[in-house]
């Protein structure tokens, strides 16, 4: 059956495609969004992982750092995020009875800390993050405006040094001529790396790209813990485009779109069509290139590399380096095993096709910061959870056949990494679920991909892009201004596949409903 026209229909009800609904119902215009899940909010949800536990967790996306305040101010978003006092604690591997503990709140406490571990490193890491500032300041005003050119954003930086260092030059070359210490220089490494299967030293400059979006939000790079955990970011959104006079399906699976704007779903055993001026795509491109027909070999299919393990234990483990607290070390980023040796022997060896010793691995403790995610039982039990990141295992290492033997592994090589540095074994820690089941929950690429419709587990739907076009990219669009263009010109895109989309951050909805309304 053919249904009304729409002005736009948007595919895909992540956080993005319900940034674009609100902004584009606010606006006037009349939008269907179509959601394949039976709730909206994408990669951005919480969950009870755990029966009977109480405990809700972030279950993918779990920090917010890209989401500008411009747009929380726009849609009226009633979200709270909390700012971490920890920045990170990293055990050093040769020596856990020993760490590296970066206090945002004390900072005679982090120099002490660099004294024990890393003496020639205290300078040079401060005068590091002081040039990554000087990008972050002036390139994060500019992700909810059309496009600069790459000649554009250099000019605004006005820093040639900071820009050859971070955008022209393998992310490697300026942390090993920075940092004496391997433990430093994989602390400072870890923010190329996230979703992003690279070597820091490579002139694919992968990992810039990785890097420069993880250290440029809000102006500062600080990653925020969401209260109420990331389905509060989502719920608010909801309610804006709700409120705002979205129409908002979900069990809506669209099989078809055509690039004159005609879209075909199925819901409830019932096939439907609708047309729109425009359609907006929140779904991966290489998902989307699939819907509209196109040969599936035009574009290669992303690749993700990471497992992602959430975790419910009793308490805070004990820690091998009796000089820091368990609240301090987990209450910001806890690395382990990540060294820039580790971490580059570790990709080398994922090349290749397995692991190379222990996995490097980084753990976020958000009830720390946000007890509110647990039932006051929990919290009166002391119970905290644990979610686990774990870096080069790409997904071109599982399929179907596999996928449930490899899980096992990998979560194997997750509780091991971690038991490197604890004082005592992880499993002891771990609660039970209403049916017995210790509390661990573990996410390969292959999860992902059929949970979220992550091509190739991809958590920013394919490779991240520069926040600026080159100098002879086009720009005669509205959409080729705002990054978020296609071969069809009623095609946008709205998710993390756009330019800036990468993270929780609502930019990419943004932008496209942006050109729509320029259009």
């Amino acid at each position: 059956m053919t249904e009304t026209d729409y002005d736009v229909v948007i595919v895909g009800g992540g956080h993005n495609g319900l940034t674009a609904a609100a902004y584009l119902a606010l606006a006037g215009k009349s939008v269907l969004l179509l959601e394949r899940d039976d709730h909206v909010g994408g990669a951005a949800v919480s969950a009870d992982a755990f029966s009977g536990q109480g405990a809700r967790l972030s279950r993918y996306s779990y920090l917010v750092s890209l989401l500008p305040e411009r747009i929380r101010d726009e849609l009226g978003l009633d979200i709270e995020l909390a700012r971490r006092r920890y920045s990170s604690y990293t055990p050093d591997p040769s020596d856990p009875t020993r760490g590296l503990l970066v206090d945002h709140g004390d900072p005679e406490a982090t120099r002490a800390s660099f004294e024990r571990v890393a003496p020639a490193d205290f300078e040079p890491w401060n005068s590091f993050y002081d040039r990554t500032g000087t990008l972050a300041r002036v390139l994060f005003p500019t992700v909810c405006e059309p496009l600069l050119t790459r000649s554009e954003a250099r000019r605004l930086v006005a820093d040639d040094d900071a820009w050859n260092a971070f955008v022209e030059h393998p992310l490697g070359e300026v942390i090993t001529s920075t940092f004496a210490s391997d433990l430093a220089r994989g602390v400072a490494a870890t923010d190329g790396l996230i979703g992003t299967f690279a070597s820091l030293d490579g002139h694919d400059l992968d990992a810039n790209r990785c890097f420069l979006y993880h250290v440029i939000g809000q102006g500062t790079g600080d990653w925020d813990v969401p209260i109420g955990g990331m389905g509060a970011v989502s719920g608010a959104l909801e309610q804006s485009a709700h409120a705002a006079g979205a129409r908002l399906e979900t069990g809506a699976t669209v099989t078809s779109i055509t690039p004159d704007g005609e879209v075909t779903y199925g819901q409830a055993e019932k096939q439907h069509t609708v047309t729109a001026e425009y359609v907006l795509s929140n779904v991966a491109p290489w998902v989307l290139a699939g819907l509209l027909g196109d040969a599936p070999d035009q574009a290669p299919k992303p690749e993700g590399a990471q497992v992602k393990v959430n975790l419910l234990l009793s308490r805070l483990p004990r820690l091998r380096d009796e000089s820091v607290s368990p609240v301090a070390a987990f209450g910001g980023t806890f690395h382990i095993n990540e060294t820039y040796s580790q971490l580059e022997g570790a990709f080398a060896a994922a090349v290749n096709g397995g692991l190379s010793g222990l996995l490097p691995c980084e753990i976020y403790c958000h009830s720390l910061t946000d007890p509110s995610i647990l039932s006051p039982e929990l919290r009166e039990a002391g119970a905290h959870t644990l979610t686990v990141f774990g870096l080069h295992t790409p997904d071109r290492w599982v399929h179907a056949e596999n996928n449930d033997s490899l899980r096992n592994t990998l979560q194997a090589a997750v509780l091991t990494s971690l038991n490197s540095v604890l004082a005592e074994p992880i499993e002891d820690l771990l609660m039970t679920d209403a049916e017995g089941r210790p509390c661990i929950e573990t996410k390969t690429t292959r999860d992902l991909e059929l949970a979220l419709n992550l091509p190739g587990g991809n958590i920013f739907h394919g490779p991240l892009s520069w926040p600026f076009l080159e100098d002879d990219a086009p720009r005669a669009t509205p959409a080729e201004r705002w990054g978020v263009a296609t071969a069809h010109p009623r095609i946008l895109v709205c998710g993390a596949g756009a330019r800036r989309g990468g993270g929780v951050s609502g930019i990419g909805g943004h932008n496209a409903a942006m050109a729509v309304l320029e259009g």
